[in-house]
């Protein structure tokens, strides 16, 4: 994948993070856990501020759920789009749904671009001692976080290779900064009446293997 869209991993043991490009197998001695994508702020794609506060929450998540935006699923892979569907996004979300902010904590684009969805969550989820309260499953957002994809998954609409790579290491990262099991990875249609996330409820059982592998590169 690009390395635009993985930055760096956590080397535990340290307290340090320590840019990938200067590890080798012989120079480092904590263990390697999960990458820390490369997410683009809600400052680098121009959000609207939230209407009032969005609710921090001290401690973990205790499960990440994943969504889809059911958008159109563009061709159009590149850094831009995903910084238009993310203000897409979040214009619907306040406009149309009369919500505070974007619902999802974070946005995985087709081409594989990760922005940041509910204001303050990038920052949190890089503490690992707190997250944002989004808007996106009832019931669940005191303790989830919402992890939702460009694009539409009903009708046998499958997610890019970029997409899906990215998601598994969000995902992994999370799961990581969180102390989140892999077996607590779930879709919209778990907790609420709908068709939420398409082929990507389907597809939990390899997400959750392939989030275990990311953690245990």
């Amino acid at each position: 994948m690009d390395d635009h869209r993985i930055r760096r991993r956590v080397l535990f043991g340290t307290g340090a993070l320590i840019a990938a490009a200067g590890v080798t197998a012989a120079s480092a001695t904590p263990a390697l856990a999960a990458v820390e994508p490369d997410v683009d702020a809600t400052t680098a794609w121009g959000a609207r501020p939230p209407n009032g506060t969005n609710p921090v929450i001290q401690g973990s998540p205790a499960k990440l759920i994943v969504h889809h935006t059911v958008s159109a699923n563009t061709t159009d892979y590149s850094r831009a789009q995903a910084h238009a569907h993310a203000k897409w996004v979040q214009d619907l979300h306040m406009d149309g749904n009369g919500w505070r902010d974007s619902g999802y904590n974070f946005v995985v684009s087709r081409g594989g671009w990760i922005t940041e969805g509910t204001t303050g969550s990038l920052a949190a989820l890089r503490s690992g001692q707190r997250f944002i309260m989004g808007i996106h499953t009832s019931g669940q957002n005191g303790s989830a976080l919402g992890i939702s994809n460009e694009g539409a998954y009903h009708d046998g609409a499958v997610p890019t290779a970029a997409q899906w790579e990215s998601l598994v290491t969000l995902c992994a990262y999370a799961c990581e900064q969180y102390g989140i099991p892999s077996s607590e990875i779930y879709g919209h249609m778990d907790f609420n009446s709908t068709q939420c996330p398409g082929i990507f409820h389907d597809r939990l059982p390899q997400l959750r293997d392939e989030v275990d592998a990311a953690r245990d590169w």
